[in-house]
C-alpha cells in the first residue's frame, strides 16, 4: 500500500467525520431527515457503528476520487469533488446499495444524498490538499 493510498483513505474517512456527518446533522436539525448524525447502531457484518462504516466507505471512495484527480491532474478540483461526491456516491447508494439492503430505488431522496455526499467530496479534498500537496495542479482554475 502506497503513502498516497493511505493518505487518500484518511482524507475520505475524515471527510465523512468532519463534513458528511455535520451535513446530516444540519438536515436532521431542520427536520429534513429523521436520522441523526454519528449513528451508533451496529452495521452488519462486523457490527461496527454506522458512522464508522460510513467513514470506512468514505475512505475507499476517497482513494478512488483522489486517484482520478492525481492521475488526470484535474482542474477545477473543488467543483469536481463536489460533483463527484454529490452525483457518483449518491447514484451508487440509490441504485446499488439501497436495493441490496431491501430499500428499493427512490430517486426522490437524490437531493438529500447530493447534499451530504457533496459535503463529503469537498471535505475529502480539504484534507487531501493538507496531506497531499502534490495533488494540486499547476493551474487550478
Amino acid at each position: 500500500m502506497t503513502r498516497f493510498t493511505v493518505l487518500a483513505f484518511i482524507a475520505g474517512f475524515l471527510g465523512v467525520v468532519c463534513f458528511h456527518q455535520p451535513a446530516v446533522g444540519l438536515l436532521h436539525a431542520y427536520g429534513v431527515i429523521p436520522s441523526a448524525p454519528y449513528g451508533t447502531a451496529a452495521v452488519p457484518p462486523f457490527s461496527v457503528p454506522q458512522w464508522f462504516s460510513a467513514s470506512f466507505w468514505g475512505g475507499l471512495w476517497g482513494i478512488a476520487m483522489l486517484w482520478l484527480f492525481s492521475r488526470f491532474r484535474v482542474r477545477g478540483q473543488w467543483w469536481k469533488a463536489l460533483l463527484f461526491g454529490g452525483i457518483a456516491l449518491t447514484l451508487v447508494a440509490l441504485l446499488i446499495v439501497f436495493p441490496l439492503k431491501g430499500r428499493g430505488i427512490n430517486l426522490a431522496v437524490f437531493p438529500i444524498g447530493f447534499i451530504v455526499n457533496a459535503a463529503w467530496g469537498v471535505g475529502t479534498l480539504v484534507f487531501a490538499r493538507l496531506m497531499l500537496p502534490g495533488l494540486t495542479p499547476v493551474d487550478n482554475r
